[in-house]
């Protein structure tokens, strides 16, 4: 069956080198075989010609010739839609890319909608739901670590994972049917130890990979990470040193900083999304009070926490109430164990301490904070710009256990498979429940059905209508 032709812009829109408009659908070739000629200005059809080839010529608008243009064929369904597809490689300036796309819709196509030539490919089964929303991933990934990992889920890491899963509870329930309608040829006897055994086993795997989403969310969203410290210890200095710029305001009046300040910047190939905060002291200052109120909220939400000390200045109250706060005063809704361990002697909180103003004459010893806190010092000078490095390098060490590897390890960063995950693991644990209480083996059967068709919301093997048009509504235009 033939369907509409959609078009759309491919490439960013702005000024480059080269624009690329697509078409996709039943007419696909119909179209440019209306728009296309030759450099002897003579039409050529190329719905003719074979596939997967790239013809030179021009694109005209009835009579007037718009534009140089490069056009490639593909027949479906080898093409990422797996429908017929044409896509016209033409100059970059933003007004020529529109006027080809006005004139490939003059002449049949209709605008595609965002996420449609993706949508299509799945609805082809070109590829799966989770494989659909990779793409998506890839184009947003913000740092390499998150790229890396939708690269692998566009190839299929997630999906094959969940394939196996979903492979192993069919053979439980397909068991438990072939018995229950043949018990004369097939025995049920200790197939319920078996069973739980299986679960046990199918538990485990979604659990790591339920697991595994804490880390993906940082890895595609970043770390939120809060710089935590007294008026005057240097946080906005150490704000505008990791941003290379005059972000923050700093003098030497505490209690500048009246309110937050976020920044995104990336470290060692890692995404951080960088809090500056108020000062933390009891203040009679009505706004002030405020952002000490908002540092202390950010510092709960944070993945990491970094303390800066003035080495220069001995710990006071105000030190002393951040120290305690990151040893598990104040309890938080943060994402801890999305970073590795970053407490060696009893930090609660995954938190670095930054021991600044080394410049100076110190009053604080590196040993001693590392008594106090229970978490890594490391001495710097943000004034002379000294330490940095190795704040990178921790940083870096703690970020996923220090190592990624993308060969064998899955990380989940869909909310959507996380929840579908979950309930899943919920009905395998009921199954597990059954068979301890030694309920009828259709008990099983229901409970494995669930969780199977759970997994199978993931690559959209069981989902509806509304949740395939929600999901590409957030893709981008010609994608």
């Amino acid at each position: 069956m033939k369907t509409d032709t959609i078009a759309a812009i491919a490439t960013g829109m702005s000024n480059s080198g080269i624009g690329i408009v697509r078409l996709s659908g039943g007419e696909a070739f119909s179209v440019i075989d209306r728009i296309f000629r030759n450099k002897d200005g003579k039409p050529v059809k190329l719905s003719e010609k074979k596939s997967h080839t790239v013809h030179y010529g021009f694109i005209y608008d009835g009579d007037e010739r718009v534009d140089e243009a490069l056009v490639i064929v593909m027949r479906g369904p080898r093409s990422f839609t797996a429908e017929d597809t044409v896509e016209i490689d033409c100059h970059g300036g933003v007004l020529m890319v529109k006027k080809i796309l006005e004139t490939v819709i003059k002449n049949g196509a209709r605008t595609a909608e965002p996420g449609e030539f993706t949508k299509r490919a799945f609805l082809n089964g070109r590829i799966d739901l989770s494989q659909a929303e990779a793409v998506a991933d890839v184009i947003n990934a913000k740092n390499d670590y998150a790229l890396k990992n939708s690269v692998g889920q566009l190839g299929g890491s997630v999906s094959r994972r969940i394939k196996e899963l979903r492979a192993k509870i069919l053979y439980q329930i397909a068991f438990i049917e072939s018995a229950l309608d043949d018990p004369e040829h097939i025995s049920l006897d200790g197939f319920s130890e078996k069973l739980a055994e299986d679960a046990d086993a199918m538990i485990r795997e979604i659990g790591k990979l339920i697991r595994s989403a804490d880390d993906g969310r940082v890895m595609t969203e970043g770390v939120k990470t809060v710089i935590l410290g007294k008026p005057n210890a240097g946080k906005s200095s150490l704000m505008n040193l990791l941003i290379g710029e005059e972000r923050a305001i700093v003098t030497d009046i505490a209690g500048t900083t009246r309110d937050t300040l976020e920044e995104h910047i990336y470290l060692q190939g890692i995404s951080l999304n960088v809090v500056d905060t108020a000062g933390i002291r009891d203040t009679e200052d009505v706004v002030e009070k405020i952002g000490v109120d908002r540092a202390m909220k950010a510092a709960r939400e944070a993945d990491l926490i970094i303390y800066v000390v003035d080495g220069s200045r001995p710990l006071d109250e105000n030190d002393r109430e951040i120290i305690g706060f990151i040893r598990g005063g104040a309890g938080g809704s943060g994402s801890a164990d999305a970073i590795g361990d970053a407490r060696p002697n009893g930090c609660d909180r995954r938190a670095i301490v930054l021991l600044n103003k080394t410049d100076l004459e110190m009053r604080v010893e590196k040993e001693e904070l590392e008594r106090e806190t229970g978490c890594t010092v490391i001495p710097v000078s943000a004034k002379e710009e000294q330490g940095i490095e190795e704040l990178e390098q921790e940083i870096k060490r703690m970020f996923y256990h220090g190592n990624l590897s993308f060969n064998d390890e899955v990380y989940i960063t869909s909310v959507r498979h996380k929840e579908a995950l979950g309930k899943a693991l919920e009905s395998l644990q009921m199954v597990k429940n059954s068979v301890e209480q030694g309920l009828p083996e259709d008990f099983y059967s229901i409970d494995l059905m669930d969780a199977y068709e759970q997994l199978g919301l993931i690559i959209g093997e069981a989902v509806d209508d509304d949740v395939v048009n929600e999901i590409f509504a957030k893709f981008c235009m010609g994608k």
